[in-house]
């Protein structure tokens, strides 16, 4: 056996947490170091919990399987028995987990390049919280010698069934009938639980863009090419809206009947209005219009990542107040039973991409996509981000802007607009005097730098965010 600290694996490999589970370079995640993490989240989990049975599922990306093969040699290691479910949505395995009153890890990058790739872990009541990985990244596990791993055990397909029925149950019979929808598939490991939702619920479903090779689709800055699909594909097909997620399901994305990408937090704002929710709780980097529309009771706003949306709507849950969150970049969750004319939806607290792409299209019977933002707030935002930006560059640059009014001014102020008010919640949030807001910070997940502007227009917002990234790119490059 071979004593490894989880500290000495994050410094020496590269692996460490990130906004959402360990994430890292595929080359850095060897056997062992997964292998050490997997024995590393058992022995946290275990503190508070019996642990015989371990959901395992994964992604689409080639690194995957071989990632998922070195975890359930360590949770066979020690013993417990791996229900492995396969390639699956981020949030089925979540769900499977949670009706079954078992842990689960889930093999996936999410969103970023094929060439890096994750692991995310539950507790049986949810994900894993950041005390717990600052448990994990303490931790001291032995591990056996690393030969040739085993194959994976046999597929269960309960957890994708289980998934499949939950919406079946929630949303009335053919109440999507009549609608013609394009499903963008790509990658995504949702591609064809996606379209079996739709078609069982009376959507008729065309499949676009389908590949074996995996695309990484960021839902929060969506690449031109997909922008110039989405309007192709609706100008060739006539779609009602067209409906995809990134690679692991967990983040929607979700076109008008014109092809055009609605924004993550419009589509949330969508859904939890759809669904009469009372409080939200969303991070930071959303859009105003959340609170400026008047639709909810009360909107607490949160570091960016799930967890720090799951500990919010903990903080405001009450006996009686449906609760939910979603992010910036589309991912919704529920923190509380959701009753709708009679069928009730159990709480889900992990992102889920199917749940807001279905409320969208049932909140639009009747009209069109495009109508449903018509009420809302003329508040726009936009995003994107600097590739290859190291972390550390990310922290110096705003850590200079917050200290330096006259730098600050120089990358972020709009024009001749003046800052109000510096939000240090997550990066660096500034509201001007002409209503505009710049918001930076480094990704949690990959060395980015993110940029999200909210202004008048989505025009205007998407200049500011280019205009901002250009300089930082010019003056400061990594």
């Amino acid at each position: 056996m071979k004593t490894i600290k989880i500290s000495d694996v994050m410094a020496d490999s590269g692996v460490t947490f990130g906004t959402s589970g360990a994430r890292g370079q595929v080359s850095q995640m060897t056997d062992e170091v997964c292998a050490a993490y997997a024995a590393a989240f058992l022995s946290v989990v275990s503190m508070s919990f019996t642990v015989n049975r371990v959901a395992l599922g994964m992604d689409l990306r080639p690194s995957s399987p071989r990632i998922a093969a070195a975890c359930a040699a360590a949770l066979n290691e020690r013993g417990v028995t791996v229900d492995y479910c396969g390639a699956l949505p981020t949030p089925a395995l979540a769900l499977y987990g949670q009706n079954e009153g078992i842990p689960a890890i889930m093999i996936t990058g999410s969103h970023i390049p094929f060439d890096r790739n994750g692991i995310k872990f539950y507790r049986p009541d949810g994900e894993i919280t950041k005390s717990d990985e600052s448990l994990m990244a303490h931790a001291v596990v032995e591990l056996g010698e690393r030969g040739s791993e085993q194959p994976l055990p046999q597929i269960n397909p309960a957890a994708v069934n289980l998934y499949v029925q939950r919406y079946l149950d929630f949303f009335p019979e053919q109440s999507l009938s009549g609608l013609h929808l394009g499903v963008y598939e790509h990658s995504s490991v949702a591609r064809d639980v996606l379209r079996r939702i739709l078609e069982s619920l009376g959507a008729s479903v065309t499949s676009l863009g389908r590949t074996e090779e995996f695309v990484p689709i960021d839902t929060e800055a969506v690449a031109e090419i997909d922008i110039q699909r989405g309007r192709e594909w609706a100008l060739q097909h006539h779609f009602d809206a067209i409906i995809s997620t990134d690679g692991d399901g967990d983040r929607p994305l979700i076109s008008d009947e014109t092809g055009t990408w609605l924004r993550g937090d419009i589509v949330g704002l969508i859904c939890a209005r759809y669904l009469g929710v009372q409080k939200v709780v969303v991070p930071v980097s959303c859009n105003t219009a959340i609170e400026l529309c008047g639709a909810f009771e009360s909107v607490l706003r949160t570091q960016i990542g799930s967890p720090y949306v799951i500990a919010g709507m903990q903080a405001v849950s009450t006996d009686n107040a449906t609760v939910a969150g979603f992010e910036a970049n589309g991912g919704f969750l529920t923190g509380a039973r959701i009753e709708r004319d009679g069928r009730i939806l159990d709480a889900l607290p992990t992102r889920d991409a199917v749940l807001p792409a279905l409320a969208v299209l049932a909140a639009s019977r009747g009209g069109k996509i495009s109508a449903l933002t018509e009420d809302l707030p003329a508040r726009f935002t936009a995003s994107d981000r600097l590739q290859n930006y190291p972390t550390d560059a990310s922290r110096q640059l705003l850590l200079q802007l917050g200290r330096d009014p006259q730098a600050l001014q120089q990358y972020l102020a709009p024009e001749d607009a003046k800052p109000l008010d510096c939000d240090t919640t997550d990066g660096l949030r500034i509201s001007f005097d002409n209503g505009e807001i710049v918001h930076l910070r480094p990704s949690g997940n990959a060395p980015e730098l993110r940029c999200y502007c909210e202004a008048a227009t989505p025009l205007r917002a998407m200049q500011l965010v280019q205009t901002v990234l250009a300089k930082i790119r010019a003056e400061n490059p990594a």
